[in-house]
């Protein structure tokens, strides 16, 4: 049997007995799945609201109300009554590590102490628990923890890791940490230049290495660190990947991506593993220029398969503010008249962003200081003045201090303000790490999402983990409140709160298009992918301090669940 359903365009519904236009008509077999009883919050442009979502094959057939969905039930169609729980489309990361992320995990895991103590802690108790392995590898902590500069000492771990390699990466991945046998196979030591990238940290006085490494002055030490095994780079990989599921994330884009990282997730998603949609951002090697683009062109053919996109290629342009790296237009307020690193000579960038754009790669900026963001905005210019505007998408990640004449910039040169929302409130690292550095006038450029939505820019979000979480709900809640999501405390810069409409558009609709999928994913609309997520409250009908609270109790992944069960959810 089939049942004739006509799309109403203006509300993104399809009503059964619909007599428009034929053209608008169209055939539909009796649905595998039916929602019904909810809180349907579509995401289409119009934000609408339905009660009802008709699955088949993997996408979605009906989106409506129950009084009009009776005749989709056939008599295989397995009904879910939702008991008036919010469904909406699944959540997309527009910047985040998961390798990284899960090697972090699954070795030294740092994230969440908060003390030198307790990192040392468990570095000792990872070395006990493994005498076999020849490295001590692992991250997450804090640059605060160490205080201005974030000069983490050898001597900590020396006391506990004497005997092998310790090597450990602040958890923005900007800063390194070494113990003295970790330095002395790098060959680092008190004659090593700095390279033009980074920093070798020194005694001021005596001139000994303290076993910090800023920025490229990692790159000194990482060469000589063993690489990770296949199997272990997928079996981080694929914990990564569940994670991201249970918090509602069906599609993210890989912020630094290279060979190892293309082979795991080419193994996950030919074993049908990879239940995640992942745009593949390449690293561009910042010591070299335009002739990597023909390995960049042939890793993008080699990998741009399954649910794996790698046209889009990562651009670093500076450091970050907690170690003076970032790049600024005026000095930190410290010794040394220190305006950061731009990674990339001006004119540099601006040809290799021009060629990278002629070939038809997204460029995924990071940029923090506002030189930073306004070398990036030049040099896309510069590209649409040689290229013409293609529209490929290229964003600029972080953004922690725009200069207010760059605001526009985002809508004039159709570059999309990829934020990380959890940041915008007043932690240690804005109140002790930044504030003091930049003075009062350029604080007031911190994190502003809401002056970008207003100059006509679009915004996305993504959450940078293992930086700081990947769980969606406290950033959204940051984004809206402008305050800790764990805690209380004055909002910081409340001129720059977004509603949650918008907040969840920046997950969902906008991080698709940043990923190149919004014309399949990212809202609940006909024909579109079934990504969706069932939530375990309405967010529009809790305080919004309750957001950080909430949880995904189904994820679907074309359908098909990758997180909670399905069978807990049916009607009969």
């Amino acid at each position: 049997m089939k049942i004739q359903f006509c799309c109403i365009a203006i509300l993104s519904i399809v009503a059964p007995g619909c007599t428009q236009d034929a053209s608008n008509t169209r055939s539909v077999d009796y649905v595998d799945t039916l929602f019904v009883n909810g809180a349907v919050y579509t995401m289409d442009v119009n934000r609408t609201w339905a009660t009802t979502v008709g699955l088949l094959g993997g996408k979605i057939a009906y989106v409506g109300y129950d009084s009009d969905a009776g005749g989709l039930r056939g008599p295989d169609t397995r009904v879910v009554d939702l008991g008036g729980k919010m469904l909406m489309p699944s959540f997309q990361d527009a910047h985040v590590h998961p390798l990284g992320a899960g090697k972090d995990a699954l070795t030294v895991n740092l994230s969440g102490l908060d003390s030198q103590e307790s990192y040392v802690a468990a570095v000792k108790a990872y070395a006990d628990a493994n005498p076999e392995a020849p490295w001590i590898l692992g991250g997450g902590w804090s640059m605060a923890v160490f205080g201005p500069g974030a000069r983490a000492s050898k001597k900590l771990l020396d006391a506990v890791v004497a005997d092998r390699p310790v090597y450990l990466t602040s958890a923005d991945g900007h800063t390194g940490w070494a113990n003295s046998a970790a330095l002395k196979v790098a060959g680092i030591g008190e004659d090593t230049q700095d390279p033009v990238s980074g920093i070798v940290d020194r005694d001021a006085d005596t001139g000994e290495i303290i076993g910090s490494l800023q920025e490229g002055a990692m790159e000194l030490l990482t060469y000589h660190i063993p690489p990770s095994s296949s199997e272990f780079n997928q079996k981080s990989l694929k914990y990564s990947i569940d994670l991201l599921n249970s918090f509602g994330i069906t599609a993210i884009n890989d912020a630094i991506v290279m060979q190892p990282e293309l082979d795991a997730y080419r193994a996950l998603d030919q074993r049908n593993e990879l239940s995640m949609r992942v745009v593949a951002s390449l690293w561009l090697e910042r010591t070299l220029g335009v002739e990597q683009i023909e390995e960049l062109k042939r890793l993008r053919q080699e990998y741009s398969s399954g649910n794996v996109n790698a046209g889009a290629v990562k651009i670093m342009q500076d450091g970050v503010m907690e170690n003076y790296t970032a790049a600024m237009s005026e000095p930190y307020f410290v010794d040394g008249n220190l305006t950061g690193i731009p990674m990339f000579e001006p004119g540099n960038l601006k040809e290799v962003v021009t060629a990278l754009d002629a070939e038809g790669f997204q460029v995924h900026f990071h940029a923090i200081g506002d030189a930073a963001i306004s070398q990036c905005l030049d040099a896309v210019a510069a590209a649409i003045d040689a290229n013409g505007n293609a529209h490929r998408r290229h964003h600029i990640s972080h953004l922690q201090t725009i200069h207010p004449n760059d605001l526009s910039r985002f809508r004039e040169l159709d570059v999309i303000a990829n934020f990380q929302p959890l940041w915008a409130y007043a932690d240690s690292y804005i109140t002790d790490l930044t504030i003091p550095f930049i003075g009062e006038e350029r604080s007031n450029w911190l994190y502003t999402i809401r002056s970008v939505i207003n100059a006509g820019g679009m915004v996305a979000f993504g959450s940078d983990w293992s930086v700081s979480t990947a769980n969606p709900f406290p950033q959204i809640e940051t984004a809206v409140t402008r305050t800790d999501a764990e805690g209380d405390g004055e909002p910081f810069m409340p001129q720059e709160t977004i509603d949650l409409a918008t907040a969840l558009a920046a997950f969902t609709i906008n991080s698709a298009y940043v990923n190149g999928i919004d014309e399949t994913s990212g809202s609940i609309e006909l024909g579109k992918l079934a990504d969706l997520i069932v939530l375990d409250r309405n967010l529009f009908e809790i305080p919004v301090k309750q957001i950080s609270e909430t949880k995904v109790l189904l994820t679907l992944f074309g359908g098909l669940p990758v997180h909670g069960e399905l069978q807990a959810l049916l009607k009969r």
